[in-house]
């Protein structure tokens, strides 16, 4: 079965970066889009950013866009968040998701996104 274990979450100031991981183990990494969500205290689970299969196509909410960029590193079967500029608006659990179907290129539908990790704390303090 699909399994999608995130880590890098933590404390940080605002300002500062944060890389997440989401390591992906089960199936042929390569061949899925993946994707980010976070959900902070009392609030929907927000898309945040999604990549396609090959990484050549990106999609990004517009309350990151410019400062999270999404990447993936198919060899090692991991998507990345690298999340700069840190807002304390940003302080949520971050969740790690992958697609079920094959090389889909459109990323930018939370519906896309079927199976899910745990997810990650990251605390962003003023």
């Amino acid at each position: 079965q699909v399994q999608l274990v995130e880590s890098g979450g933590g404390l940080v100031q605002a300002g500062g970066s944060l890389r997440l991981s989401c390591a992906a183990s089960g199936r042929t990494f390569s061949s899925y889009a993946m994707g980010w969500f976070r959900q902070a205290p009392g609030k929907e689970r927000e898309f945040v950013s999604g990549i396609n299969w090959s990484g050549g196509s990106t999609y990004y909410a517009d309350s990151v866009k410019g400062r999270f960029t999404i990447f993936r590193d198919n060899a090692k079967s991991t998507v990345y968040l690298q999340m700069n500029s840190l807002k304390p608006e940003d302080t949520a659990v971050y969740y790690c998701a992958a697609d079920r179907l094959m090389y889909r290129n459109s990323v930018d539908s939370r519906n896309t996104y079927y199976y899910w990790g745990q997810g990650t704390l990251v605390t962003v303090s003023s």
